[in-house]
């Protein structure tokens, strides 16, 4: 209370009988909180905020309830807990990590969290995923192959791809990922050489855009033996044939696709 004291000191007070009756108690409140309360709450706000422990995450509804909260919260050692206890990388990426990032993208298509809850969650996962995948992207052996992904034209939703690419690049591929470029496609496949073009679409309203988007990415493609892939969540809840889109084949998760994709590059020379 010491920092208080000026409050009554003889100038203060002479200044308050001096002033009109009437306005004594609004010129009190507002010197009072221009001089004390103001500064104060600042100070408090500029303290670093308190670290929320999480608790093990067992499911993707838990984790998307965690990646929704305001405050800060120490995801990192609920993530290495589940490590810890044997959930491998693999599984924690596809089973826990990519379909809370399909919860959040249902939340805000349904208008039950707003979108800059939902812009903040993502990116809170992302930036775990690119911490988690770091590791063994940089383990892997060269393949000598490459990829181009991309989502369908009008797709929103990209984290699957970030996840995809991991995959690929633990098997040695080089990846080009355009889920958040404004890169032309086009204007790669025909500048630079790619073993397979892999794409997105989850959306039923944007496969049209995919059924004309592949052939033109073949006619402009360098490689005239370009193997298109295609996945998303519209192929896992459709079963729609991927040749219907001029694709060569459907990859039902990120980890089986790399496998996939090697079995389609080897088939033509196994059949020499």
């Amino acid at each position: 209370m010491d920092d208080l004291g000026h409050l009554c000191d003889d100038g203060y007070a002479g200044l308050m009988l001096d002033r009109d009756r009437n306005d004594d108690d609004r010129d009190v409140l507002s010197w009072l909180v221009e001089a004390e309360i103001l500064p104060r709450l600042m100070l408090a706000h500029s303290r670093p905020a308190r670290t929320v422990p999480v608790a093990p995450l067992h499911d993707p509804e838990a984790l998307a309830a965690v990646l929704l909260h305001p405050g800060a919260f120490d995801l990192d050692t609920a993530v290495e807990a589940l490590l810890g206890c044997g959930l491998s990388l693999d599984s924690l990426l596809l089973d826990i990590l990519a379909p809370a990032a399909k919860r959040l993208g249902t939340m805000w298509e349904e208008d039950t969290c707003d979108f800059l809850a939902v812009t903040e969650g993502l990116g809170r996962l992302q930036a775990l995923t690119r911490r988690l995948c770091a590791g063994m992207e940089r383990s892997a052996a060269p393949s000598g192959r490459s990829i181009l992904l991309m989502p369908c034209p009008g797709e929103t939703h990209v984290y699957g791809l970030s996840i995809l690419a991991s995959f690929f690049r633990e098997s040695g591929w080089e990846v080009t990922n355009l889920g958040h470029s404004d890169a032309d496609a086009v204007e790669l496949l025909s500048s630079g050489w790619y073993d397979m073009l892999g794409l997105s679409l989850s959306c039923d309203v944007c496969a049209p855009a995919l059924q004309t988007l592949v052939p033109a990415l073949r006619r402009a493609s360098r490689n005239p033996s370009l193997f298109v892939l295609v996945g998303g969540p519209y192929f896992a809840r459709t079963g729609a044939d991927p040749a219907t889109f001029g694709a060569d084949a459907y990859a039902p998760d990120a980890w089986s696709a790399p496998g996939l994709a090697e079995a389609m590059l080897d088939r033509p020379a196994l059949a020499c």
